[in-house]
């Protein structure tokens, strides 16, 4: 392993960061360590590659129960309930803490997630899971939600409506809650600007950050968003990289050498007589 500043200390001029979002969101209640529970990146490659593919830690068989609930509205929570289907649970259902309208995810994606026999349940989040002697979670004890006042993100935020519960029985749950930035990467590197959760402060058309010789984009940045999206601040980044660059250490122009006048004639083509 290296880090930031050793790549500089080496003698690199600019360092670029597209570490991406990868770490999972964790859900911190009560009986999230029981088993059956999954987290939805390691569940999906778990339910898609083969195991020889796997980091070791996945590689167990993956066990889907009848009863299957994905908490969650982004497209990651989608692909998890229709894939859950396809591993044979015969009730699926999508926990949001919003309202349908306020679903980060493809409307498309839950349109055919319906059509497959998905059932939702808006405005709802859970606060504890329960588990049997085993250890296997059995059921999940929810809240409901109401719509307060806007966040951050200009969505409402969904309160707690105090004394409103209900609890679901599932054999099996996936936590679809988002992804972040591996909080790794600002806790080596020294002036490093970071916020809310890990993410890089860069500037939206340079990439350039807190430190002069790193620049940054994609969902280290913004989060988890579209490939494209994550393609166009690389490439915005890495013409200003070019740019620092060229002021740090200037490019000088090659001098051409000339032909030799034996290549220029091996490469004449004898006229016809």
């Amino acid at each position: 392993d290296i880090t930031v500043d050793e790549l500089l200390a080496s003698g690199f001029d600019a360092v670029f960061l597209g570490t991406g979002s990868l770490v999972s969101v964790p859900l911190k209640v009560p009986g999230n360590d029981l088993k059956g529970i999954y987290q939805a990146t390691p569940f999906l490659s778990r339910a898609n590659l083969p195991p020889e593919d796997l980091p070791p830690e996945w590689q167990e068989p993956l066990e889907v129960g009848r009863r299957v609930a994905v908490i969650g509205g982004g497209d990651s929570a989608m692909d998890c309930l229709r894939t859950a289907l396809r591993l044979g649970a015969e009730e699926v259902t999508c926990v949001y803490r919003r309202t349908e309208e306020q679903m980060p995810g493809n409307i498309v994606e839950r349109k055919y997630a319906r059509e497959e026999g998905v059932k939702f349940i808006w405005l709802a989040a859970p606060i504890e899971f329960i588990g049997d002697e085993n250890g296997h979670v059995r059921a999940m004890r929810c809240q409901r939600m109401r719509l307060g006042e806007p966040d951050s993100s200009g969505r409402r935020r969904p309160v707690p409506i105090e004394g409103d519960e209900f609890t679901m029985e599932v054999d099996t749950v996936i936590l679809a809650l988002g992804y972040w930035p591996d909080p790794l990467l600002g806790e080596t590197t020294a002036k490093l600007k970071t916020h809310n959760w890990g993410l890089i402060v860069a500037d939206e058309e340079t990439g350039r950050t807190s430190r002069t010789q790193i620049f940054a984009a994609g969902d280290n940045v913004h989060g988890a968003d579209l490939v494209v999206t994550a393609m166009i601040g690389a490439r915005k980044a890495a013409r200003s990289i070019d740019e620092y660059l060229r002021r740090v250490k200037p490019r000088r122009a090659r001098a051409r050498k000339p032909a030799r006048r034996e290549s220029a004639m091996s490469l004449a083509v004898p006229t016809q007589q």
